[in-house]
């Protein structure tokens, strides 16, 4: 599952990547994000369709849905529709994850891809099976694609493709601080025992 994700790649390093990852140009009609240390539901976030623009996280209803699980996105009617017809790509830093009350920060030190989905101006990250390496923190994990995933995710999906990452994330204690969603800086990524 994940709940709180960073994204402080921004400006043009982030159109780029969005263009070599899917090998044509990437325009930002509504300008790019600022850098964000502290994603919550319901909050605004970067999306890649056609274009880089912001969507509101999460799927409206009676309750706010921000994750999908990958095994039944065909099948459930809350994103059946937009399985089939709308689907984006989530960029990010890395995630948080809560194991034994401690937040962890999960990343790569790289920009990550996740699969999402989009209706109506909200859109939904997709889960799947945690990797082996990330278990013991939770058993569910952003789908991420490996930059030969995400053309096939947003064009014709398969089940490969829904799979659990082979990308190789590390996880390490962050902040405490990272539990209020009105913090939002980037010492949220260093545990409390390192100030």
């Amino acid at each position: 599952m994940c709940g709180r994700f960073v994204l402080f790649t921004t400006s043009e390093t982030l159109l780029d990547a969005a263009t070599t990852l899917l090998g044509r140009p990437v325009a930002a009609p509504h300008g790019t994000p600022a850098p964000r240390y502290n994603i919550a539901p319901t909050h605004t976030i970067a999306i890649i369709n056609e274009t880089l623009q912001p969507a509101r996280w999460g799927f409206s209803g009676r309750t706010t849905l921000f994750n999908a699980r990958a095994e039944t996105l065909a099948e459930k009617p809350s994103f059946a529709w937009a399985f089939r017809n709308s689907r984006i790509l989530i960029p990010m830093d890395g995630y948080y994850e809560w194991h034994g009350g401690i937040p962890y920060y999960v990343s790569t030190h790289q920009l990550l891809w996740t699969a999402g989905l989009y209706r109506n101006g909200e859109a939904t990250m997709v889960t799947t099976a945690a990797p082996p390496a990330l278990e013991w923190l939770h058993h569910r994990a952003p789908l991420l694609l490996a930059p030969e995933q995400a053309n096939t995710w947003l064009n014709e999906p398969t089940i490969e493709t829904m799979q659990p990452t082979s990308i190789q994330l590390q996880a390490r204690p962050a902040n405490s601080a990272v539990g209020n969603v009105a913090n939002d800086y980037p010492e949220l990524l260093q545990s409390n025992s390192l100030f």
